[in-house]
């Protein structure tokens, strides 16, 4: 059997790699480690990728999230913060509200965080995170659901004091 090579085009899954590193840890020198890291495993690992279990970008991220495993376990105390997500103009004005993700972020457990970040990092799919997870894809997207619905409700200004909460209108029957 012809095996097709998972790195035969590498740019765009070098960046979606990236982008799901550093939503985990944050961008930077940490980030390009473990996507380096990640690309190096693969490389002398390729032989291993079979297709019939999921696209490479899906292979690919698995490898990220043991690097990233392994980035976690040399640094047991890591206060900086897990997402930078800005382009440095931005910062400024973002600033408030990036916090409050990041102290949002901070609120899901470990498998929560995961999803958001293989979701919104790398930008997959419920299925090919289902792949990613070994997970069916209703469950991935009744756990993301869940998932962004704490979000929400982390990120929601809290009520003012004394104020009266008006339901919505439902239809009419």
């Amino acid at each position: 059997m012809l095996r097709r090579d998972p790195l035969a085009n590498p740019e765009p899954l070098i960046r979606r790699v990236y982008a799901y590193v550093a939503y985990r840890i944050g961008e930077g020198g940490d980030a390009e480690d473990v996507t380096s890291a990640t690309f190096e495993r693969a490389l002398r690992y390729r032989s291993t990728f079979d297709p019939r279990r999921g696209e490479p970008l899906s292979w690919l991220l698995g490898i990220a999230r043991r690097e990233i495993g392994s980035y976690f376990a040399q640094r047991p105390v890591h206060l900086t913060n897990e997402i930078d997500m800005a382009a440095p103009g931005d910062l400024a004005d973002d600033a408030p509200a990036r916090l409050d993700l990041v102290a949002a972020l901070r609120s899901l457990d470990d498998a929560e965080r995961e999803l958001i970040a293989l979701r919104y990092g790398a930008d997959l799919t419920a299925r090919q995170i289902g792949e990613v997870l070994g997970r069916k894809t209703n469950a991935v997207e009744v756990a993301l659901h869940r998932a962004r619905g704490k979000l929400r409700e982390e990120l929601e200004p809290p009520a003012a004091p004394g104020a009266i909460a008006i339901p919505e209108a439902s239809p009419a029957p």
